[in-house]
């Protein structure tokens, strides 16, 4: 169980980090963020809503509790990578700029993997000591 739950802090972690990151540039709408929305197509109005967003989403991820807002995190999270890579693609952006994606998507999935592993854990242990009680 121990290591479940130190894996999960990596990848939980690492995914944190990534999506906090993002999210200051897109609240404070500067310009190397209007830019790249810019270049996207997008209206530079949805910079903060996106980025505070992503912020909410950190901050469910990190807070113990609230399963349901966590699952809505991942989602979002996913949702936000993928739009933002058929973004990309469609505006013709080489595939070499694609590997962020890719190391968002890995971290999403192993932070979720290992969230339902631990929980998987969790309930087995209290189910141990029902039986034991």
């Amino acid at each position: 169980m121990k290591k479940i739950v130190t894996v999960y802090w990596i990848f939980t972690g690492l995914l944190a980090a990534l999506m906090a990151f993002g999210s200051i540039p897109d609240i404070l709408s500067v310009p190397e963020a209007v830019a790249l929305f810019d270049h996207l197509g997008y209206p530079a109005y949805l910079l903060p809503f996106i980025g505070t967003a992503k912020l909410l989403g950190v901050i469910a991820l990190l807070v113990p509790g609230f399963p349901r807002l966590k699952e809505w995190a991942y989602a979002g999270f996913t949702i936000d990578l993928a739009g933002a890579m058929y973004s990309s693609i469609a505006v013709g952006d080489p595939a070499s700029g694609w590997l962020v994606f890719f190391i968002g998507f890995g971290l999403i999935a192993g932070s979720y993997i290992f969230h339902h592993r631990k929980l998987q854990g969790k309930v087995l242990k209290n189910q141990q000591a029902q039986l034991l009680s």
